[in-house]
């Protein structure tokens, strides 16, 4: 797995400061503003907020994961949002 954004790919995040060197890469980066607004047209980051929602709340009935299984774990959980029902 490539773990890799590749030039000129498109994406958006909120306004947290870890995310400023994304400014300055070879990508176009666009934040949302949440003490604003949630969404500027097409612009927003409520899927992945979802998601992340979805993942945690999995993850707590197993009181954590270990730190090395958590991509393991993490891909089962994008697997059951992809595929709300198997």
């Amino acid at each position: 797995m490539d773990n890799k954004i590749v030039p000129d790919s498109i994406v958006y995040s909120d306004t947290f400061s870890s995310y400023n060197v994304l400014d300055v890469s070879d990508f176009k980066h666009y934040r949302i503003t949440h003490s604003k607004l949630f969404a500027d047209k097409r612009n927003h980051i409520n899927s992945i907020e979802n998601f992340w929602n979805q993942d945690k709340r999995h993850m707590r009935k197993f009181n954590g994961v270990p730190k090395e299984n958590f991509p393991l774990f993490s891909k089962e959980c994008e697997w059951r949002f992809s595929n709300p029902d198997p």
